[in-house]
């Protein structure tokens, strides 16, 4: 774990001697990657986590169904807000965490700076008194690769870390997608017994059957004994990220059991939201004109999907607020733009893409239907048609400023003030106040300016003028007279 481009994909690319960098879009890891690695003395398997903050749920379920959190903080850039993010993710799962401090071929790397960085976390170095290993490395150059592995493996031993393989499968769902061709697919981690092909299983709200198991390395396995990341077919349904998975005994005590959480879904989902009570009314109509961005997210695993929302979430402010109507897994349908229609929402894909039902539905209905393969771009994009919801700011601009020299009287208009214009210009049809003594005496708009006898649209400084106001001519020599306008200025999300 640890902050996005610190090089935790790049160490395991080099543990691996394969490339998982090349899969990824923008260089970015979007999904979590379970990766099995053989050694002499025993194996490991790895979790690459996304670094990115919009992946805090990710992050968080990786700490879960890990043994040893490996924090990886890059020797030239220090602890970065998604380093302490990890960190406290490690720690609130009880994970122990081992440092590895990477790119130490870089000229501007300080490891010491970065260990007295993290000490003020509780991670102390074993050479300082502490109880955290550090492992000092280089991604790039191969360089403690060996020293990492086998620190790795003391750790274990002295956690006494054991499983069972004789014994039923259970583990956790790391990733979750629908595939066109294969159907619902996830990959799961098997923490204690022994998954096989044929064995009858449940996952959250999903049961299903083991058809086929899919290492990383991407060859078929009949089993799978503890600590091994595998991709199962066979399911009934997409399951979520995170869910439990365990084999049962029957196919029949299986689709009991889904059927069961399913209605619990069913009526948690539909029970809150089939009834609006007063209390919720009233307090709608107290909150005022509240603005709402309706938006339906699809994406291409169930992580992603979670992880658009949670950061559309923290976009909302109090005058715009984000209503995320409908989220799955699956590429955007004609059904989801004719919702988006009848909801008037926009429709947002991360990794997926529009099918031709939903294209020729999109240009008749008007809908905006975007895609995207980094979340960057899509969180920026989201931002950007919520400022344009936000009420602009209205700013009030003095544009001059001018004194009254002299009074004269007029059958139209009643007093004019011949005035002297001291600073900026003063406008005719905008904004007049008149301020005695400093203290406002009247405020209206500028209806007649004459430049001596021509009628003028401004007057700059340095100039003499008369100003008339149709609704006032209780003017009086010194009276200052404060031309103005109001802007209206975007209003940006803090």
């Amino acid at each position: 774990m640890g902050h996005v481009d610190h090089g935790k994909t790049s160490l395991l690319d080099a543990i691996r001697q394969s490339n998982v960098m090349d899969t990824e879009a923008g260089q970015i890891t979007q999904h979590i990657g379970a990766y099995h690695v053989e050694l002499e003395s025993g194996s490991v398997v790895f979790l690459d986590t996304p670094g990115h903050a919009a992946f805090t749920a990710m992050r968080a379920r990786g700490a879960q169904v890990t043994d040893i959190v490996v924090l990886v903080v890059a020797a030239d850039d220090g602890v970065m807000p998604q380093t302490v993010e990890a960190l406290n993710h490690a720690k609130a799962a009880g994970v122990p965490i081992l440092v590895v401090l990477n790119k130490m071929d870089v000229e501007s790397a300080r490891p010491d700076h970065v260990k007295r960085q993290l000490a003020e976390y509780d991670l102390v170095p074993e050479e300082w008194g502490g109880q955290t290993i550090f492992v000092e490395i280089s991604a790039k150059e191969r360089i403690g690769i060996e020293e990492l592995l086998e620190m790795l493996l003391l750790e274990a031993e002295l956690l006494e870390l054991s499983a069972n393989p004789n014994k039923p499968a259970r583990g956790t769902v790391a990733e979750a997608k629908l595939d066109k061709g294969r159907g619902p697919v996830a990959t799961v981690l098997v923490q204690n017994g022994t998954l096989r092909v044929g064995d009858v299983f449940v996952a959250g709200r999903y049961n299903g059957k083991v058809r086929a198991m899919i290492n990383d390395r991407g060859h078929h396995v009949k089993n799978a004994p503890p600590s091994t990341p595998v991709e199962v077919l066979g399911f009934t349904g997409v399951p979520e990220a995170g869910d439990q998975f365990f084999v049962v005994g029957s196919e029949r005590d299986a689709k009991a059991l889904s059927e069961f959480r399913q209605a619990q879904h069913r009526a948690t989902q539909l029970g809150p939201q089939s009834r609006v009570s007063l209390e919720e009314l009233f307090q709608q109509i107290q909150e005022g004109d509240i603005k709402e961005l309706n938006i339906i997210v699809k994406g291409d695993v169930q992580g992603s999907v979670e992880a658009v929302f949670d950061s559309l979430q923290r976009l909302s402010a109090d005058e715009v607020k984000i209503n995320v109507i409908h989220q799955a897994v699956g590429g955007i349908t004609e059904t989801d733009v004719l919702l988006a229609s009848a909801s008037n929402a926009i429709v947002v894909g991360f990794n997926v893409h529009p099918t031709t039902g939903a294209l020729i539905a999109k240009e008749n209905e008007d809908i905006d239907v975007r895609t995207y393969s980094v979340i960057y771009d899509l969180i920026s994009d989201v931002r950007s048609a919520m400022e344009g919801l936000l009420e602009p700011e209205v700013r009030e601009v003095v544009v001059g400023r001018g004194i009254v020299r002299e009074l004269f009287r007029t059958p139209r208009m009643g007093t004019i003030a011949g005035s002297y214009v001291n600073w900026g210009r003063i406008i005719r049809n905008y904004a007049l106040r008149v301020l005695r003594d400093n203290r406002l005496v009247y405020e209206g708009q500028v209806d007649s300016l004459r430049h001596f006898k021509e009628d003028v649209t401004e007057v700059q400084a340095n100039y003499e003028c008369g100003i008339g106001v149709s609704t006032f001519d209780d003017f009086k020599v010194d009276d200052v007279l404060e031309c103005y306008t109001h802007e209206r200025i975007p209003r940006l999300l803090k």
